[in-house]
């Protein structure tokens, strides 16, 4: 799955409902497939079991704000037709990791496995904001995606097929301190049947 076209949805304002503008992929510039995803078929559901099933992706939104988020396969669940012919949609749900693991360092040096939570002194600061402590302590906050594969071409020689997909996940929430963003990717699809 490489992704062509990347949404993020950004809140509404008093006079605007929140809406998905497009967006500018600006790392890795290069490099944002999810490739060799493999997985297995047993009565008519289908389970991805591995691959390079993620990948991690910042983008740019029109007013300037960086948005980066994991596109994920991980876990990928759908139920499949008896067959696959063009025309063909198969939906189901993903699970979106954390953009980063809990050793990564702040700018603060604060992270979740390291033991630094706070980086200033708790007095000095008022010790019990709600805010500072969302900021200063790390938690894991993984997501669940949905996705939609929609098949265009089927090669029946090869068991070959292509097409495209939506993929609608969270975007990264920096351990716990933001709130997520809905990202919506669109892409091209490729994959053969074993």
């Amino acid at each position: 799955m490489h992704p062509t076209e990347v949404y993020v949805k950004v809140p509404g304002t008093k006079r605007k409902a929140a809406e998905f503008v497009s967006t500018k992929i600006i790392s890795p510039r290069n490099n944002t497939t999810v490739t060799e995803v493999y997985g297995d078929i047993d009565s008519g559901t289908f389970t991805e079991k591995g691959g390079i099933d993620f990948q991690l992706i910042t983008v740019l939104t029109p007013g300037g704000l960086e948005v980066p988020f994991a596109f994920s396969a991980k876990d990928l669940t759908a139920d499949l037709p008896s067959s696959i012919e063009p025309g063909t949609e198969v939906s189901g749900s993903t699970f979106t990791p954390n953009y980063r693991t809990g050793d990564f360092l702040d700018p603060k040096a604060r992270a979740k496995n390291t033991g630094v939570e706070y980086a200033q002194g708790l007095v000095a600061l008022g010790g019990d904001d709600e805010e500072l402590a969302k900021e200063n302590i790390k938690v894991d906050v993984n997501g669940t995606g949905v996705i939609t594969l929609s098949i265009n071409n089927v090669d029946s020689d090869t068991d070959e097929f292509a097409g495209t997909f939506e993929a609608i996940q969270p975007s990264d929430t920096d351990m716990g301190s933001k709130d997520p963003l809905d990202v919506k990717i669109i892409g091209e699809l490729y994959g053969r049947k074993a």
